[in-house]
């Protein structure tokens, strides 16, 4: 588990993606607004996304820390699991629950579970059962028992599904952070692709349809197993 410089507090929201950008194409939109509210925000990245046709994990690593920067983000980590051979298997499981246990997040976003992707697949269900071993008394796994009180899923990019989110959340102001985060993976998103549209573009232009439909420029779909609960009507857009 390569977990290191750990946060000095326990983290907020904790971003759990099967790959390095995962967690910049779904939510870095999400994740640069949170930020904006001094929440504690971090990723967990659990494989290294390598190989691929561009990439090296040197290459991937510098990547990955320069949109680690650009979100602001508190902490970032990687479990070391293996890229394109991910599987939900009880050493994984017991892995990741032991990182909850230590991080201690209060919200989980993980991919959702229907995807072409097979590592994004077996990410959603990995989360899944971690959140509930995480919480496990009796156990030789690191830290105290722990329950994240809420799962949101996020949508992956490599099946062209329209799942009805439980909600949009806006993030307008923080979009073009978003897409600075994005652009950081150049061996991912840039090299080697049509200069227009571009792969940006894609985003961009998604990223828009959600903001349509909720009446803003840009927005970021989620989704919750369980209800969502509203102190308040104050903040709906």
């Amino acid at each position: 588990m390569q977990l290191s410089n750990l946060p000095a507090q326990p983290l907020d929201y904790l971003v759990i993606a099967a790959h390095p950008d995962d967690a910049e194409l779904s939510l870095g939109g999400t994740l640069a607004s949170l930020k904006t509210q001094n929440a504690r925000v971090g990723v967990l990245d659990l494989t290294n996304g390598e190989p691929t046709p561009l990439g090296t994990p040197e290459i991937r690593e510098r990547e990955t820390a320069a949109a680690t920067k650009a979100l602001g983000l508190d902490w970032r980590g990687n479990l070391g699991l293996p890229n394109r051979s991910l599987v939900a298997d009880l050493d994984a499981r017991r892995r990741l629950a032991g990182a909850l246990r230590v991080l201690r997040p209060r919200v989980l976003f993980a991919h959702y579970w229907e995807d072409a992707h097979p590592d994004h697949v077996a990410a959603s269900a990995l989360v899944d059962a971690a959140r509930f071993w995480a919480k496990l008394t009796k156990t030789d796994m690191p830290g105290e028992p722990h329950y994240p009180a809420r799962v949101y899923y996020f949508f992956s990019m490599h099946l062209r599904l329209h799942v009805q989110p439980s909600f949009v959340l806006d993030v307008s102001a923080q979009h073009d952070r978003k897409m600075e985060a994005i652009a950081c993976y150049h061996s991912q998103f840039i090299a080697g692709r049509p200069a227009s549209p571009s792969f940006l573009d894609e985003i961009r232009d998604r990223d828009r349809y959600w903001g349509w439909t909720i009446g803003t420029r840009f927005g970021e779909p989620l989704l919750c197993r369980e209800p969502v609960g509203l102190r308040g009507l104050r903040d709906l857009v």
